[in-house]
């Protein structure tokens, strides 16, 4: 018991496993006279540097795993986004592959926005535009012979009304007289069917809607001003009981502005829905008219209405418009927008379909590749590239038009639905017809873009980038001249308002005269229309604006556009390619033609292994004498046995006669096939037109020949061309063949043709002659650094004798010291004017070690 007690003590002080080996030093139990168990403390560090280096390997493990990970991550979007501007290209090869992939996936990308854009318009959309304006538009009234064109009163859109418009609209009875069916009425040209009914609305303002003069108040009580929507008149008027008559706001209409002549108008108002029948509108017109539903305050009139025709799948939306101005009379306009709003009905839709699924893969692609490509290098020097600007608003673009194809596939439907539901009801497509042209509008602007987007991807090209480089490097020049012009023009365009403006068409605002002169500068012009409008002042402004504008200012442009190319052309011509696609094809080529024949050649090994292998000539070759004559050809076991099994049909391990023969008319055939993939290759290169050399001999058929040339090669000896076969030259362009060190097979070296050799050894020349003028400016600059160096110490030297002799002078006087002293400055001004006139130009040429008489100057170069 009394020995068990210490250890107890101990124990009781010890603590549990679970601690650390800081508790053990906390607790005090290191201190002398205090006894630790060794073997304990032993057991625990053992074990706490196994659970030390369990945790190190878990961590290198996860790492490990975690790199692995990242690196295939990395691995697979470098593979599927590798372009220039992801990663960086240091190797030729490597760079044309990655720009060839490039371009070929775009060009991919090109052809399937194009098929896209192919399929959204056709002809048949121009036709069918025409033909509804030529029914409404071109159509003349009855008794004056005017036509929707021709508008000038309010009594003329009432002839419209009951004339052409009526006529137009409802096709009830056929050329014949006779009524049609009651399946055929609602269609207009008997092709187009009337989609709900036509609808009339107007835009009013209300009296006093502008000032009158105060001199005329008393004679002059109701006053019309222009359309604004501050001026909107929306109270009730006439009949006040219909819809005629009273207002409703744009979002009851569910309508959208619209831009005419003269203003943009709301899509409120008064509205009017006609008949499904020609009576039934007859008598709507009728009362409307009566009951003077135009007047004074209308400013504008609309007639909305949509065809369709199954024929063509198209849809024609029509919006004839007459505006009536506060200054009197009438304005009209008319747009029909032909639409297809259901892209899917035949099978070319559906291929269109599937064309915009892959537009929409190849966005998707190209939008991950511009976000890697900004994370590689920054934000903000990404968006110093144009070409990176063209391609984030062809990217947006994309995104907005493809939800705008969503939409309106949904949403058109929608509206046919109900349509059908409510066939008296009046079918506002206005919207999608916008939203379709806009789609129309965005697709446009990305096939555009698309297209100048090539000259990103052929940029490696110095002849490719004339165009940008052109603008580039003359924008401060143009930017310097369109100051200037736009002074000019403007001074024209101003005057040009002020002598034309109330009398000529082209000239009634601002915006209208800035663009009949840019139509002078392009010969597109009415010098009559001028004379007309003043004898004297018409002329003048033309002539001067003609010298001024055309012969002066655009000339200049011209002549600042061809001096910046002329410049850039230059530099192109001296400059080298990024890298030349032609080069890296010839190398493929080179490398395609290698491979054939290192091919042709095993060919011709086996034929002769075939003729040494039976050294006994028993017209048997055995499967070991096969390989021993193969082995020594320096192909390997696999090879051998594979070739062997191939011809040997029975299995028994030799080669007789026939299964030889079979086996040389098998080899020659193929052989014949490499020596015309051979010849393709060499019509590709274009062989005939560069230095070629013969074809070296192929192995020998026998086996010795074989072996000695194989030694031959082993040794760094190459083979000796012979004289080679008729119609067989050179296998590649500027290319011999020679023995290699893998196991004897040949291989290809590149030598330099005689224009590669001129244009080196021209360059070599211009190198030389640059070296040497530089290095003789520099013998010229260190020459008379150092004879400054030289004139510095004497100057030195001398303003210390003169300062020692006036100081060792105590005896003389101040006056004495004074005139020493100039004489002695006096002749050390001399001294350094002959010096300088020794060296002046012309004199370092006789001095030695000048840059004429030094080496290594051109003449040492040379």
């Amino acid at each position: 018991m009394s020995a068990r007690a210490p250890m107890s003590a101990t124990s009781d002080k010890r603590p549990d496993s679970g601690s650390s080996r800081s508790a053990w030093n906390d607790d005090g139990l290191d201190a002398p006279g205090r006894p630790i168990s060794s073997g304990s403390s032993t057991g625990s560090a053992k074990r706490e540097s196994k659970s030390a280096a369990s945790s190190t390997r878990l961590t290198k493990q996860t790492k490990a795993k975690k790199e692995k990970k990242e690196s295939f991550c990395s691995k697979v979007v470098g593979s599927i986004w590798s372009t220039r501007y992801t990663q960086e290209l240091t190797d030729n090869e490597t760079k044309a592959k990655t720009v060839l992939r490039e371009l070929i996936i775009y060009v991919i990308y090109l052809a399937i926005t194009c098929a896209i854009t192919s399929g959204m318009s056709s002809e048949n959309m121009y036709t069918m535009t025409k033909v509804m304006t030529d029914l409404f538009v071109d159509s003349q009234f009855p008794v004056t012979m005017n036509t929707f064109g021709g508008m000038l009163t309010q009594a003329d859109f009432w002839r419209f009304a009951e004339g052409p418009m009526l006529d137009g609209l409802y096709w009830e009875k056929d050329y014949n007289d006779h009524n049609v069916s009651d399946a055929e009425l609602g269609y207009v040209y008997y092709e187009s069917k009337l989609l709900g009914v036509p609808r009339l609305r107007q835009l009013r303002v209300h009296n006093q809607s502008c000032e009158v003069a105060k001199m005329f108040e008393d004679v002059i009580p109701a006053c019309y001003s222009e359309w604004t929507r501050k001026k909107n008149d929306e109270t009730e008027y006439g009949l006040k009981s219909e819809t005629a008559w009273v207002y409703h706001s744009e979002k009851e209409m569910n309508g959208t502005s619209y831009r005419g002549i003269l203003t943009t108008y709301s899509g409120a108002g008064f509205y009017q829905d006609l008949g499904t029948t020609k009576v039934k509108t007859t008598e709507i017109i009728n009362e409307l008219k009566e009951n003077l539903w135009i007047d004074r305050g209308t400013r504008v009139v609309f007639l909305d209405f949509t065809v369709y025709n199954p024929n063509v799948n198209l849809f024609a939306v029509a919006k004839m418009m007459v505006e009536y101005p506060p200054s009197g009379g009438a304005m009209s306009s008319h747009k029909f927008t032909t639409v297809k709003l259901l892209r899917y009905v035949t099978v070319g839709d559906y291929i269109i379909m599937g064309c915009e699924f892959v537009f929409i893969a190849y966005i998707l692609y190209y939008l991950v590749e511009e976000i890697i490509e900004m994370k590689n290098v920054g934000v903000k020097s990404y968006f110093t590239e144009f070409w990176n600007w063209a391609d984030v608003v062809v990217l947006l673009t994309a995104v907005a038009c493809i939800c705008i194809n969503f939409y309106r596939t949904f949403q058109v439907e929608k509206i046919l639905e109900s349509l059908l539901a409510a066939p008296d009801e009046f079918a506002n497509f206005e919207k999608l017809a916008a939203l379709q042209m806009n789609f129309n509008y965005g697709v446009a602007m990305i096939a555009f873009f698309s297209w100048g987007k090539l000259f990103k991807y052929i940029s490696f090209n110095k002849t490719m980038t004339q165009l940008t480089e052109t603008i580039s490097q003359s924008r401060k020049d143009l930017l310097s001249f369109l100051l200037m012009f736009f002074i000019v023009f403007f001074a024209f365009a101003q005057v040009g308002f002020l002598f034309f403006g109330t009398q000529v068409y082209d000239y009634r605002s601002i915006g209208n005269v800035c663009i009949t002169q840019l139509r002078i500068i392009l010969g597109d012009f009415n010098f009559y229309e001028l004379e007309a409008a003043h004898p004297a002042l018409g002329p003048l402004y033309f002539i001067l604006y003609i010298v001024f504008v055309f012969l002066i200012l655009f000339n200049m442009f011209l002549a600042i556009i061809n001096d910046t190319y002329s410049s850039v052309k230059e530099e192109s011509q001296n400059s080298a390619n990024e890298f030349e696609v032609m080069d890296f094809f010839r190398g493929q080529y080179n490398k395609m033609l290698q491979k054939l024949n290192i091919k042709r050649d095993r060919i011709a090994d086996i034929q002769s292994a075939i003729v040494a292998a039976d050294a006994n000539n028993d017209s048997q070759i055995e499967y070991d004498e096969w390989k021993e004559e193969l082995m020594a050809r320096g192909y390997n076991e696999n090879e051998i046995e594979e070739a062997f099994k191939k011809f040997d049909l029975d299995g028994n391990r030799i080669l007789d006669a026939n299964e030889q023969a079979q086996m040389l008319k098998a080899l020659e055939d193929e052989k014949n096939a490499v020596d015309k993939d051979i010849g393709q290759v060499e019509n590709k290169l274009g062989v005939n037109d560069r230095p070629t050399t013969s074809r070296p001999e192929t192995r020998s058929k026998t086996s010795r020949g074989a072996r000695g040339r194989r030694r031959a090669i082993a040794a760094g000896e190459e083979e000796r061309p012979e004289t080679a076969t008729p119609g067989r030259q050179k296998t590649a362009v500027g290319q011999r063949r020679s023995g290699g060190g893998d196991g004897g097979k040949p291989r290809v070296i590149s030598e330099v043709g005689y224009q590669e050799f001129t244009q080196l050894s021209r360059r070599v020349d211009r190198m030389e002659h640059s070296i040497g003028s530089i290095v003789s400016k520099i013998d010229t600059v260190l020459v008379k650094l150092e004879g400054m160096e030289k004139a510095k110490l004497r100057r030195r030297e001398t303003m210390a004798a003169l300062l020692d002799s006036i100081a060792l002078a105590d005896d003389a006087t101040e006056e004495a010291k004074r005139a020493k002293m100039e004489a002695l400055v006096r002749d050390e001004l001399e001294r350094w004017d002959s010096e300088s006139a020794v060296s002046r130009p012309g004199s370092a040429v006789s001095r030695p070690g000048t840059s004429l008489s030094r080496p290594g100057t051109r003449g040492s170069l040379r």
